[in-house]
């Protein structure tokens, strides 16, 4: 699934990394905590999150993900923006609730934990 994809099904806004809509993922996860993001997450390109602080970011990019999903219309400030762009990551941002936007992704093809349906 692209990115791209990810911004279609869930309804989403871009407010950084247009430039990676294109860019391919296999697995994404779902989480407020971040310290369960850090030790139960493997292999993960999206996170889907309501958690807006420049912590989110920092998780991202130690976890090498390439793009994150704020839910429930949260919208992450223009630092975190810029410190996400300084990454190469997308951000997106939808209306949707967190299980909501996890279930519209797996029910699409999108999995966590390398698996596949």
């Amino acid at each position: 699934m692209t990115i791209g994809t990810i911004k279609e099904l869930l309804e989403a806004e871009v407010l950084c990394g247009e430039d990676c809509l294109d860019a391919d993922v296999h697995s994404a996860c779902g989480s407020d905590m971040m310290s369960d993001v850090l030790a139960y997450v493997k292999d993960q390109a999206v996170l889907l999150t309501g958690l807006v602080n420049s912590q989110v970011i920092r998780t991202a990019e130690m976890m090498d993900m390439v793009c994150l999903v704020f839910v429930r219309g949260k919208k992450p400030t223009q630092e975190m923006i810029d410190l996400a762009a300084d990454s190469g990551m997308a951000i997106l941002a939808t209306d949707m609730r967190l299980y909501e936007a996890c279930g519209k992704l797996y029910v699409n093809g999108l999995v966590g934990n390398g698996r596949k349906l």
